[in-house]
């Protein structure tokens, strides 16, 4: 699949099309250029759910989890690009505006609180739009 990240994990459990894949962290994520970003590469192991796209999978399979690279992206604009520049702008305008450094630092961080208030309002929104997809892995014996 090209223009996707992916991950081998096992099949936690199965239900409604969704299965909860546990994967763990690999030699390959020291490869990867978001590796200083990811939050995935702070914890050894995650649980993710991800959309079934082969019925037969069942819990203790070895699965393979995707998601589109553009959204893997965009995940890191959300949760680190765009609040560092609310703080940014939000410090520089009140420093502009002459408020005193410590009013304007703040300021600045009450701001990029407001950001994470307003960003988890939209979470359901959010989960819609970041899906992973899981498809069995073929043993090779």
């Amino acid at each position: 699949m090209s223009g996707t990240i992916s991950h081998d994990g096992i099949a936690e459990s199965v239900r409604d099309g969704l299965v909860s894949v546990r994967i763990m962290q690999s030699g390959s994520c020291a490869a990867c250029e978001a590796r200083q970003m990811c939050v995935s590469a702070d914890n050894r192991e995650k649980v993710i759910e991800a959309v079934c796209t082969d019925a037969g999978i069942k819990a203790g399979d070895r699965v393979r989890v995707h998601v589109r690279e553009r959204l893997a992206w965009r995940a890191v604009l959300l949760a680190y690009v765009l609040p560092f520049v609310v703080l940014a702008g939000v410090l520089a305008g009140l420093q502009l505006s002459g408020k005193g450094e410590a009013a304007a630092g703040a300021g600045a961080l009450c701001a990029v609180g407001v950001y994470y208030i307003v960003l988890s309002l939209f979470k359901g929104r959010l989960k819609k739009s970041f899906t992973f997809t899981a498809e069995k892995v073929e043993e090779n014996n």
